[in-house]
């Protein structure tokens, strides 16, 4: 080959190197936006034949990536789709007890602190005329807004377990689609560097899949000698391998207080499951990990804190109101206890029975010592032998006390009466306000709520003997008025309860810790959930610098290799007419 072959050898060599260059050049600065894009190279090397050298060549196109700094971005990925989560779900967790205070100076808040305070008020003011239908409608009304609410909130902590449920479904589908998306990538990606050609954008595309995915769930990876970017869980199990390995999840339709997890046993939330092994535990980071404690966690400590306070009130409110009766009586009193004639009773001391007429005048009534019955069943057989009343247990198992006479009704004082530290009417539950167990299901009785009966605000006399005839119901005492208020107002003794520790205060007190409980978690969700954010965005960054596209370092190259290619293009032209000069020469010659 003559000189002048070998120059021109070299130089379409060179020009065909800085085409490529500047091909990838163009396609960098194209790409600078574009999200996981990282900025390519055409590694360029000399040809050398026969110990000369004949030009140079594309020996292959890479991005340089930092693998430390991609590592520490998946783990930042993983950390924040987990603050993300939890920032999310606390605020709308908060959003549902209602505000401290209205924000207008006219007005009160809504939070239940507020809403137990306004039944305080409403007390208060019935105290004063214990006898008027329309406070006590208005203290029935703002017990009823309490009720309600502890329902309310206690519904929207629910709702807010299903939506985490049905959100660990969503994931996981995510989840499939990326680990599905990693394992072909790393066929195309092995494909393409067999056939020599560049695997760099691919490569951005599976560390994009893979930076999505941590985001989700926390995983640990590595690149084998093959190139395969292998997947597996915290503990080991593999997702990408070979092949995908996808997850399974099933979420529940609905979801109640009582809806559990527990791994290894038979329970109502499944467990997320891969190769039909468990891995719920082994997922410790990413949203999937948040919403697993929110709704495993979080959620339920929330909900036991209304539990508390719903069963205090109860109980609180019923130990109160069974001191007193309805004003007029009613015609018949059932408990809200269940039980059958056969059910054990050991009761001691005295309790009053009566009946009395619209007008509260006594019509009979007799004194029952407790100590002398059993069972339930002899003791409605007493309560039966006193003229004007009925009493069985019926159908449903409750204890049914009624007065036969038309226009009559039953009154009680529980005198002495004590029924496993109860007193008799406030053991069986006759003149209870309040129903319900817990949150979910308090309310204010049905038919006192409804108006078909009064307020057990009147009591019936307590008096060494009663005179037929005689008014024994005092319509006018303030006297159980006042002790729901006490009740409300003085200290309870409220148990420990999701995080909150044991502690004794008023109903609006532990009402205030509760909201502040939760208050508290959201404010410390947001400050985490910047921290996190921050601490992501500085390793995207930081990666960004070292792999990212610098569009005034790129331009720059593109104008150097548009300078080179138009001088690889002169020599060309110039070989071509010292070629052209050469052949006249030999011609002439």
């Amino acid at each position: 080959m003559s000189s002048l072959d070998i120059a021109r050898s070299i130089a379409f060599s060179g020009l065909s190197a800085t085409q490529v260059q500047i091909s990838v050049a163009s396609a960098n600065i194209s790409n600078a936006d574009t999200k996981g894009y990282t900025e390519k190279t055409a590694n360029q090397s000399s040809s050398v034949t026969s110990g000369v050298g004949t030009g140079v060549t594309i020996s292959g196109i890479t991005s340089a990536v930092d693998k430390l700094l991609l590592k520490s971005l998946v783990g930042a990925d993983s950390d924040l789709g987990a603050a993300d989560t939890n920032n999310s779900y606390l605020t709308e967790l908060q959003q549902l007890y209602g505000n401290t205070s209205s924000g207008d100076s006219s007005t009160t808040g809504t939070s239940l602190a507020n809403t137990i305070a306004a039944f305080e008020s409403a007390l208060s003011s019935l105290a004063s005329t214990p006898s008027s239908a329309s406070l006590q409608s208005n203290a029935v009304s703002a017990l009823a807004a309490v009720t309600n609410q502890l329902q309310q909130t206690s519904s929207g902590i629910q709702k807010l377990r299903s939506n985490a449920d049905q959100d660990i479904a969503s994931s996981v589908t995510d989840i499939n689609s990326d680990l599905q998306q990693i394992s072909d990538l790393n066929k195309q990606i092995k494909q393409k560097a067999a056939a020599g050609q560049s695997t760099a954008d691919l490569e951005d595309q599976r560390n994009g899949a893979l930076q999505d995915l941590a985001s989700q769930m926390n995983v640990s990876y590595f690149t084998t000698s093959s190139g395969d970017l292998q997947v597996y869980t915290g503990s080991g199990q593999a997702l990408v391998d070979s092949t995908a390995h996808p997850l399974s999840y099933t979420a529940l339709p609905s979801v109640t207080a009582s809806t559990t997890y527990s791994a290894g046993s038979s329970s109502s939330f499944s467990g997320i499951t891969v190769n039909g092994v468990d891995i719920t535990s082994q997922i410790s980071s990413g949203k999937v990990s948040a919403l697993i404690a929110l709704r495993d966690q979080t959620l339920p400590a929330a909900q036991s804190q209304l539990d508390e306070l719903a069963q205090q009130l109860a109980s609180s409110v019923n130990a109160v109101s069974n001191q007193g009766t309805s004003m007029p009586p009613p015609a018949s009193l059932t408990s809200t206890a269940t039980v059958s004639n056969s059910t054990s009773f050991a009761g001691t001391g005295t309790v009053r029975i009566a009946v009395a007429d619209k007008s509260g005048n006594l019509v009979s009534y007799q004194d029952i010592d407790l100590s002398a019955y059993s069972t339930v069943g002899a003791l409605a057989a007493k309560i039966n032998t006193i003229p004007g009343v009925s009493a069985s247990v019926d159908a449903n198992g409750h204890l049914s006390i009624s007065a036969t006479g038309s226009g009559n009704g039953i009154a009680i004082n529980q005198m002495t009466s004590s029924v496993g530290g109860e007193g008799f009417s406030q053991y069986f539950g006759l003149n209870d306000l309040i129903t319900g167990t817990s949150a979910s299901n308090i309310a204010v009785r049905n038919d006192i709520l409804s108006g078909t009966a009064a307020l057990p605000t009147a009591t019936l006399d307590a008096s060494s003997t009663l005179t037929v005839g005689n008014s024994v119901l005092s319509s006018g005492s303030a006297t159980v008025v006042n002790a729901l208020s006490s009740a409300l107002t003085g200290s309870t003794n409220f148990a420990m309860a999701g995080g909150l520790g044991a502690t004794t205060g008023s109903f609006t007190d532990y009402a205030a810790a509760i909201v502040a409980n939760v208050a508290g978690k959201a404010t410390r969700a947001s400050a985490t959930y910047t921290s996190k954010q921050t601490a992501q965005s500085t390793y995207a960054s930081s990666l960004s610098s070292q792999s990212g596209v610098n569009i005034d370092q790129e331009s720059a190259n593109l104008s150097a290799l548009q300078n080179k290619y138009a001088a690889a293009s002169q020599i060309i032209t110039a070989i071509n007419s010292m070629f052209s000069a050469l052949m006249t020469a030999m011609t002439a010659a």
